[in-house]
């Protein structure tokens, strides 16, 4: 008896530790996964904070440019033409709020917009140092200024014999940058609930409802409409069929796209309705997904202009664009030799690139040129504009003017950019929409189609507008997603689609990069200057910024070789990939980051060879501009 006493006293001790043990190992892997949730949230917070103090670089760049024009035009002009003059740079230059010219006698000639007593006292203590910096003939540019009005910044251009032009810039993009950025990176609860009433999360898996209290908790999770239902019948329905089902889901509305139906049930949530249209012969029956981009205020330093800066005259002697930022800001096309590449093709005006997001700045001065007739798939009754800025910034990676003396250079400079508006105000789009304006953009001759968006929902009904478009030879390419995650993402993960990471300047793995098995290829993603709404320029980092690039590159295999098919397009930008990371195809960069030159070789020669070395020569005329304009803003 003692024995068996022993031996159950032993067997409760040895659970008890076993527990204390179990507990211990949970303790430890919650805190190892809070500590890493942590480090790659404070990554994540560097990316912003880059991508805001860079965005405020461009902005104070663009404005001198446009600073230095107006005065220059008023040499000319009389003292009853300034007020018009003034007046037509601010309607023409959106984040010019106030203008005025100055005498040698610091009285001001004219003025336009807001008047500069109306401003609060520390714009007016810059407003006097710009006026002091003009007479002895230097420009003068302030840091930005945390006002009751909102972030501002004073600059001050000299014009001739004392006179100057000093201006008052709205620096509003910096807070918008800051909240598209942690949108992007997923640094905030998003998609919003509050936004999208009704919108149910899911285990992207099982469809089992849960809650996102927080950004970490959105890989793996869909989002959907829980009153909404997609169906697609074996059979067509008739109209009687329709109006019944119709009666018995008190359904407001349905909507056809393709084979699909979306229905809208008054009284039943989606569940209910997936269970109801188990008695109809049918090949699937969905929730409406949700699809989303694929990015106080921190205040930037004042900074003097960046040491590898040269002249417009300088860069075109070497042979390169004269956009105004490219020199000093674009890394990342040196780095997929983007250059060389352009010596085999500058790209064609018969190869169309639809960009499906939220539409794009259709009178961007760096855009507007380029942009074809697109389509608004939210509200059919108006023009795709961009009313986010990510579509605007996706759409210059792709294709901004070149060689027009102004902003960025486009990696395309020939392909026209067809925008289609997918998603609204707040990012977010639904399935029907997405799937509209791939099939739309398809029946309209594009020839490549990025998404810069996802889920982590397979959805069949946006499946079947992928294969629809891919099975008329059009070319797919999608962002990954920003969550670091394992987790497939689509439509990246679509056999049919070109699955892209990023990367940053180093040819690394974006630190918020997903990554696994779909993935084909990667290219940069980090920090990328580019094209944004209301005529300005910001930087923004994501695999949507990745995603462009591969569109871009297509765009310009298809251009040197129309007789290419889809399939051989894929093909050749994953065999002639710089091969990075592993040796040969891996989970986080694919076959490789793109590389121009050596895909439009293959193009030109209609071979797609093999990459054979882990580390191709790659194209660096600026040295790491990127690299050292960052070790100047942040010490590293």
């Amino acid at each position: 008896m003692r024995k068996w006493t022993w031996a159950a006293a032993i067997l409760v001790l040895a659970g008890v530790l076993l527990v204390a043990r179990n507990d211990r190992l949970d303790r430890s892997a919650g805190q190892t996964h809070q500590k890493i949730a942590s480090q790659e949230k404070s990554a994540k917070m560097l990316t912003v904070q880059q991508d805001v103090q860079l965005t405020e670089e461009l902005c104070r760049n663009q404005c001198l440019t446009d600073l230095r024009k107006t005065a220059l035009g008023m040499k000319s002009v009389t003292r009853s033409e300034m007020p018009g003059h003034l007046s037509g740079s601010l309607k023409s230059n959106p984040h010019l709020e106030a203008l005025a010219w100055y005498a040698t006698d610091s009285a001001a000639l004219s003025t336009a917009g807001i008047k500069l007593q109306n401003y609060p006292e520390q714009v007016h203590t810059e407003v006097q140092k710009a006026i002091q910096a003009i007479h002895i003939g230097n420009e003068y540019r302030s840091s930005s200024l945390p006002t009751s009005m909102g972030l501002r910044a004073v600059m001050g251009v000299p014009g001739e014999n004392g006179h100057g032009l000093v201006a008052v810039i709205r620096q509003d993009i910096l807070t918008k940058v800051e909240s598209e950025s942690k949108r992007n990176l997923r640094l905030v609860t998003y998609p919003n609930p509050n936004r999208k009433p009704g919108m149910k999360a899911a285990d992207a898996n099982n469809l089992k409802e849960t809650k996102v209290s927080g950004p970490e908790e959105n890989q793996g999770k869909s989002h959907y409409y829980n009153n909404q239902i997609v169906v697609k019948f074996k059979k067509a329905p008739t109209e009687k069929q329709l109006k019944l089902i119709q009666r018995e889901l008190q359904a407001s509305s349905y909507e056809k796209m393709g084979y699909a139906y979306v229905f809208t049930s008054k009284k039943m949530d989606t569940k209910q309705m997936i269970r109801y249209f188990r008695k109809h012969h049918i090949e699937y029956a969905e929730p409406h997904y949700l699809y989303n981009t694929n990015e106080s205020a921190v205040v930037p330093v004042e900074r003097k202009p960046a040491a590898n800066f040269r002249s417009l005259a300088q860069q075109q002697a070497e042979g390169e664009p004269n956009d105004t930022l490219f020199a000093q800001y674009q890394w990342n096309l040196p780095l997929i030799n983007a250059e060389s590449g352009w010596t085999l093709s500058k790209g064609s005006g018969d190869v169309i690139v639809a960009v499906v997001d939220t539409g794009a700045d259709l009178t961007h001065p760096d855009l507007k040129d380029r942009l074809i007739s697109g389509y608004n798939a939210i509200d059919t009754t108006k023009k795709p504009l961009d009313d986010v800025g990510h579509g605007s910034h996706v759409a210059g990676i792709i294709a901004a003017t070149v060689n027009n003396s102004m902003g960025i250079a486009g990696l395309t400079w020939n392909n026209p950019i067809m925008p289609v508006k997918v998603l609204d105000n707040s990012g977010a789009g639904n399935a029907y929409n997405v799937a509209e304006g791939v099939i739309w953009a398809t029946d309209h001759g594009a020839k490549v189609i990025n998404m810069s968006l996802g889920n982590y929902a397979e959805s069949s009904f946006l499946h079947d507008a992928v294969k629809y478009a891919y099975n008329h030879d059009v070319v797919l390419v999608a962002a990954s997603g920003n969550d670091n995650s394992g987790d497939p993402g689509y439509p990246a993960a679509y056999s049919e689609v070109l699955a892209v990471a990023a990367t940053d300047n180093n040819r690394n793995k974006a630190s918020f990069s997903n990554y696994g098995s779909y993935i084909d290829v990667a290219a940069p993603g980090v920090n990328i200057a580019s094209t944004y709404t209301n005529n300005q320029y910001a930087s923004l980092s994501g695999t949507s910024m990745a995603s462009p690039h591969v569109a871009a590159l297509a765009a310009l295999i298809r251009s040197v070789n129309p007789k290419l098919t889809n399939k051989e397009v894929m093909d050749i930008m994953r065999n002639t990939a710089a091969d990075i990371g592993d040796t040969g195809k891996d989970n986080y960069y694919g076959y490789g980051q793109i590389d121009v030159y050596r895909a439009l070789e293959a193009a030109a020669s209609g071979t797609s060879t093999a990459a054979t070395s882990q580390e191709q020569p790659l194209q660096a005329p600026h040295g790491n501009a990127l690299s050292r304009l960052l070790q100047r803003l942040f010490g590293r």
